[in-house]
Parts: structure tokens; C-alpha cells; sequence
């Protein structure tokens, strides 16, 4: 989907991927807070907290940019990284101090951002609400980069089904349609969110398109 920003969960990566064998468990994975501020039968109007992401360029193309990126992204979240803490991926965010050469394992978030670039695609994997910039580990790959987004209020339409380029189009114009016949004024790209395991039956998954929305 050219020129779109692409919102995946965790699902290139198959450490990643078997965590999220059904839609329950996507559930028990920690996504960016927000709130409410509009629905209707269409979209929701969501106010984001600002938040952390690990990222890193790689070169594409995009068919082939998630896989790129989440050998790096996975290999930081697993323990590629400077740490301080052991956190144990299956447990609430549990601390036990070890020396400054110990790696640290970083709980489950979702969805993991894909944005277009002039050098590639820049792929980002939310981090933990519980970590600041000041007590993430530091990654032991130069490429992986720490940053905070700042908050953001997006137009968010959910629909299920497959992952095909028709079953998008048809709910991205049913979003941007709703969205001109508001008046509602969007800014940049439409953001594409997929929450589930390629292996979740198409009946079960949960995906989204977001736009974000003008201040």
C-alpha cells in the first residue's frame, strides 16, 4: 500500500507471533492508552497519551520491511539490549535489580507503527507503559533508536476480515467518506492497524484504519 502508514501487530517475528495465537491474548497485550471523545457507526475520535517507541530504518521494499524490521525490534524486546532489569514476558512488569550487563526482556506491546521514508521505511515498536526514555534499557544494535511520540487525536474505523488490498479500500473510502460528510479535517497519511497473528482466522481479526486529525 504505497504512501500508507502501516500499523502492524507483532506477527512477522514468529517468537512474536506465537503469543498472539488468538484474539484473547492480542487482548492481554499492552496497547497505547487513549480516550473516547466521539463515536459513531463508522469511527471513533480517539485522544492518545504521548508514548515511547523503539524504531528503526530499514530499507524495503514494503512487502518486505515488517520482517526486516522485526528481527531488530524482536531481538530488542528479547534482550539485545543493555539492561538493568529481568521482566518476565508473561507476568504484570516485574523488577529485580542485576548488574549493568544483564539484558532485559521487555513486556508485549501492540501495534508495532510502518511509516514510508525517503531512505526506506521506519518501523516502530510501542513500548511499555511503565518505562520512561531514562529507564529503558539501552539497545546493543545501533539501529534500534528510542523516542517519545508526542499525543495525538486519530479518526479510527474498525472492520474485520482479511488483510487483502480490496478489503481495505472498500473501508477506507467507507472512512473517508464518513469523515468529508463530518467535516472532519485529517492531516497526513491514513494509518493501517492489524492487531492479530497471520494464522487468526479472518473472521476473528481486528483491524483499523486511523487518520490522524487536524489540531
Amino acid at each position: 500500500m504505497k504512501g500508507i502508514q502501516v500499523f502492524k501487530s507483532v506477527l512477522a517475528a514468529s517468537a512474536i507471533g506465537s503469543l498472539l495465537m488468538t484474539s484473547t491474548a492480542t487482548q492481554a497485550i499492552e496497547q497505547p492508552s487513549y480516550v473516547v471523545v466521539q463515536s459513531n457507526d463508522v469511527y471513533e475520535i480517539r485522544k492518545y497519551e504521548p508514548y515511547i517507541v523503539a524504531e528503526v530504518v530499514v530499507p524495503g521494499p514494503e512487502a518486505d520491511a515488517g520482517n526486516q524490521a522485526f528481527s531488530l525490534l524482536g531481538g530488542y524486546i528479547f534482550g539485545k539490549n543493555k539492561g538493568e532489569r529481568k521482566l518476565e514476558m508473561t507476568a504484570p512488569v516485574v523488577q529485580t535489580p542485576v548488574t549493568s550487563s544483564a539484558s532485559t526482556k521487555i513486556d508485549m506491546t501492540a501495534p508495532v507503527v510502518q511509516t514510508p521514508t525517503s531512505n526506506g521505511f521506519l518501523v516502530q515498536f510501542m513500548m511499555p507503559s511503565a518505562y520512561t526514555l531514562a529507564t529503558l534499557p539501552v539497545p546493543t544494535d545501533p539501529q534500534v533508536k528510542l523516542r517519545q511520540v508526542a499525543g495525538k487525536t486519530v479518526a479510527a474505523h474498525r472492520y474485520s476480515g482479511s488483510w487483502s488490498q480490496s478489503n481495505y479500500d472498500e473501508h477506507l473510502n467507507i472512512l473517508k467518506a464518513a469523515l468529508a460528510k463530518a467535516g472532519v479535517k485529517t492531516q497526513g497519511e491514513p494509518l493501517y492497524s492489524r492487531y492479530n497473528a497471520p494464522f487468526t482466522p479472518w473472521f476473528m481479526r481486528k483491524n483499523e484504519i486511523w487518520f490522524n486529525i487536524q489540531p
